[in-house]
């Protein structure tokens, strides 16, 4: 399904801000899986994910789809395969238009159109996904997305991200920016959604029970680098504690690892 070889991505090369965001990433992702990507600040988390989606292409190394090679394709190619929920609910939605012309531009995106039932058909079919999360949004399509609330904002989102199931889906930390309460009914909302529809998906998150609660696969990430990569038994049998511990330990090896290049 995805395939990430050799990914290399260098920020401000040649200056004194020079950043060294991805270096030799590999990673295949088959059809279904849903993986966690955890890491500190600067690991390299959001890289991959903008990588993944062409906002940014890789310096060397190819990213392929289903086969088929997409490092050189740009990021609106790539939307009409790609689905993304960004951590601030007010960048998946245009803020002036509608619930309904938000959900109309993600039916185009994907293709469809917006000649797509622009009359009653279009709102029974938008009414009938919204009210299954069961808040309230089905009863807001003629009102403009900057009047809702950001837990309904970042669920509209959601919708929008895979109301036509993307090939991929890939989450940033969907609810770091939301309270306890409407995060954990979003979180509970999209793994619905990803189970339903069998969703290719990676998920970016700064929480470790989330990486280990949700997806089937988790990667560690560290100063661009994939230093752990857990699946199966081995995963449903580990904890928070081990992953910290783990954690440290790879980063001392791959920092001797480093010196020892450098020498």
């Amino acid at each position: 399904m995805l395939q990430l070889e050799n990914v290399y991505k260098c920020f401000a090369r040649g200056t004194s801000h020079e950043t060294e965001a991805l270096r030799g990433i590999n990673l295949n992702i088959p059809k279904e899986d849903f993986v966690t990507v955890i890491g500190s600040n600067g690991a390299g988390k959001s890289t991959l994910l903008n990588i993944i989606a062409g906002t940014v292409l890789p310096d060397k190394g190819k990213v392929k789809i289903d086969g088929c090679e997409f490092s050189n394709k740009a990021e609106y190619f790539r939307a009409r395969f790609i689905g993304r929920v960004f951590q601030d609910p007010l960048l998946g939605t245009a803020p002036s238009m509608t619930v309904e012309e938000n959900l109309s531009l993600a039916m185009k995106r994907f293709g469809r159109g917006l000649h797509f039932g622009l009359n009653k058909q279009r709102r029974v079919f938008f009414q009938e996904k919204l009210a299954r999360v069961e808040l309230g949004l089905e009863s807001m399509l003629s009102k403009k997305a900057s009047s809702l609330s950001g837990g309904q904002r970042q669920v509209l989102t959601i919708m929008m991200a895979t109301m036509f199931d993307p090939k991929i889906l890939l989450l940033d930390e969907p609810t770091a920016s939301l309270d306890p309460e409407i995060s954990k009914k979003i979180q509970l909302i999209t793994q619905e959604i990803i189970k339903e529809r069998r969703l290719t998906t990676i998920m970016v998150t700064h929480n470790m029970q989330e990486a280990l609660r949700y997806g089937n696969r988790t990667i560690m990430m560290d100063r661009g680098r994939i230093i752990l990569d857990i699946a199966g038994k081995k995963r449903e049998n580990i904890s928070t504690d081990y992953l910290i511990k783990q954690f440290s330990k790879l980063r001392k090896e791959e920092f001797a690892e480093d010196k020892l290049m450098l020498a």
